[in-house]
């Protein structure tokens, strides 16, 4: 279990020092992180259901962003995990994306990915 801990930690921080994405991205992504891993919640958890919700819906933009707005490439090239773990978290990320609506993502994200 540390090993996944250990291995999501370098995933991040590898992943926010790569010089293709855009540094207003990457301060947005530590500090949802951040909130997420915070005991302190925009709604407190002991609220039943809605004090889950806010981070379920922080989780929903940072996954949003990683797969959908960011280019797999640029993924993979710090993804820690095997193919099979993509897929699975890849498809979690697009069933959690009614959460995540698309003017917010214009607001939020700076990145534009290649063309190409």
């Amino acid at each position: 279990m540390m090993t996944f801990f250990k291995k999501l930690k370098d995933f991040i921080l590898n992943t926010s020092n790569d010089e293709r994405i855009p540094s207003s991205d990457k301060k947005i992504i530590l500090a949802l992180v951040a909130l997420m891993i915070s005991p302190f919640d925009i709604i407190p958890d002991w609220i039943p259901v809605f004090g889950l919700l806010d981070d379920v819906i922080i989780l929903s933009i940072v996954l949003d962003y990683f797969f959908t707005v960011l280019d797999s490439r640029i993924l993979l090239s710090h993804f820690p995990w095997d193919m099979k773990a993509y897929a699975r978290l890849r498809a979690f990320a697009k069933a959690m994306q009614i959460f995540v609506p698309r003017f917010i993502k214009k607001k939020l994200w700076k990145y534009v990915g290649d063309p190409y």
